[in-house]
């Protein structure tokens, strides 16, 4: 008895051995089908996936390819219709930018970047035609080339004309020069075929869709067509040589600067109401900037050679900045352009007018080339709210 019981539990004891081989064998089994089945589906996925790719790629290429065809279509079409007719031309441009500028006015604006390296302004660009992501990596150069539009010029009107009636002037008159004229091409006079201006700034800093810009010789609302970096290995050409006229300085310079003893009182109280609108952090900055802008004779050259009868200080004030209102940013002046000129007579007693961020500066400039600078109050034309 003792005997069937012992057979009977090493039987129970092999079954039960069996049973959980048999469970163990086809677990395992279940499990590598399981695992095979889905490696299997995510390899379809991945084929799926590269066959979506590729059918994306090839349409991209194929709209690439259509539109390049179309657009040579269109250049070739419009190549053919105004091969003899360039002013039926005209291309996509727009500004995209405008100049916020410590020169309110073309008179005073340099006539060359950087000479006044204390010239601030700011380049806001328009959110809708610039995403912000197009200003990143700028702040990594020091400077940058900005493609701007003489937007002030006084015979702008004249571009819209016919060739045979703008009446369009191929010379120009030089300050370099004491007035001789030369080509226009030869100079880098604002009064062009096409009124397109190129400068050069220091970049101070990039927030936003603004850049901050020392060095400038562009007028408050200037409107920018373009900027790029400047590049020191290949804009700055070692050999470059420029005609003998070009390198004579001191035609423009001054020999002093000076202020007069009730200006910083003048400064001070327009600087309360001009503060907060300001590029600069102090009237003791501004005033600096104003002896910068001085260093050079801002005068155009007629002002400098040409005697006539003086107006008194009240009316020279009250006309403030149109007293010199075509004189030419840059290296040249138009004589057809030079209205004003009634204002001035080479002396000592004649008062001139600079306007910078609103403030007109009022200084004098003897025959000795010393310059004294009397005041500063506020532009008639300026809101100091």
């Amino acid at each position: 008895m003792t005997g069937s019981k012992s057979q009977w539990i090493k039987l129970s004891i092999t079954v039960a051995l069996a049973s959980l081989s048999a469970s163990l064998y086809f677990w395992r089994r279940k499990s590598k089908l399981s695992f095979s089945n889905g490696e299997e589906e995510a390899r379809r996925k991945i084929q799926q996936l590269e066959a979506s790719l590729k059918s994306a790629l090839e349409k991209c290429a194929a709209e690439r390819k259509g539109r390049i065809r179309a657009q040579q279509a269109l250049r070739e079409s419009l190549s053919r219709s105004n091969s003899d007719k360039l002013e039926s031309s005209s291309y996509p441009m727009t500004p995209i930018a405008i100049v916020r500028s410590c020169f309110s006015t073309r008179n005073g604006t340099p006539r060359q970047p950087l000479l006044v390296p204390l010239a601030k302004a700011s380049l806001t660009f328009d959110p809708a035609r610039v995403p912000q992501a197009s200003l990143e990596g700028l702040e990594g150069y020091s400077h940058c080339w900005i493609i701007y539009v003489f937007h002030l010029n006084t015979d702008l009107e004249k571009l819209w004309k016919h060739p045979s009636q703008s009446k369009f002037k191929a010379k120009v008159r030089v300050p370099r020069l004491k007035g001789e004229r030369i080509g226009v091409f030869a100079s880098r006079s604002p009064h062009r075929p096409c009124p397109i201006g190129l400068t050069v700034a220091k970049v101070e800093a990039v927030h936003g869709h603004t850049v901050l810009l020392l060095g400038v010789d562009l007028v408050d609302g200037t409107p920018v067509l373009d900027i790029k970096p400047y590049l020191p290995y290949c804009d700055n050409i070692q050999e470059a040589t420029v005609p003998d006229w070009v390198k004579v300085d001191n035609v423009l310079a001054v020999a002093s600067v000076n202020f007069s003893e009730g200006f910083s009182s003048s400064l001070a109280d327009c600087w309360l109401l001009m503060e907060k609108k300001s590029l600069y952090t102090s009237p003791e900055e501004f005033q600096s900037l104003i002896r910068q802008v001085l260093l050079w004779d801002i005068r155009s050259v007629s002002q400098r050679t040409r005697p006539q009868q003086p107006l008194d200080e009240t009316e020279a004030g009250n006309r403030g900045e149109n007293h010199i209102e075509n004189e030419v940013v840059n290296d040249s002046s138009n004589l057809e352009n030079c209205q004003e000129d009634e204002y001035f007579e080479n002396g000592d007693d004649i008062v001139y007018h600079l306007v910078l961020e609103g403030l007109d500066v009022s200084y004098r400039i003897d025959s000795k080339a010393k310059v004294l600078v009397e005041r500063v109050t506020l532009a008639s034309h300026v809101d100091s709210q």
